[in-house]
């Protein structure tokens, strides 16, 4: 059984920015949906970390969070923090595919 520390990382990343625009702007959606997704991306990264076939909670909650932030950038323009969100889920992939 090995640990899924990227995944893991990415899943703070999510909360720790839902906290953020929490602190900085007093946005309850943005804590709240950070919490949520970065929760489900947590339980993900354990659920691979017992049987690393068991991927699907995490696509399906990489996958919508990375679709929403990606809109989010492309009509904003802004790369925070929807760019960084909507692209840091690929950074894990590309680091395990590389080692």
């Amino acid at each position: 059984m090995t640990v899924n520390w990227l995944d893991y990382s990415y899943a703070a990343l999510v909360a720790s920015g839902g906290i953020v625009g929490y602190a900085k702007a007093g946005s309850v959606p943005s804590l709240v949906a950070g919490l949520a997704f970065g929760g489900l991306a947590g339980l993900g990264a354990y659920q691979q970390s017992q049987d690393p076939k068991n991927v699907w909670l995490s696509l399906i909650a990489s996958g919508t969070l990375t679709g929403v932030m990606g809109m989010r950038f492309y009509n904003s323009k802004k790369f925070m923090p929807a760019g960084l969100i909507a692209g840091a889920r690929f950074v894990p992939r590309i680091i395990h595919h590389l080692a």
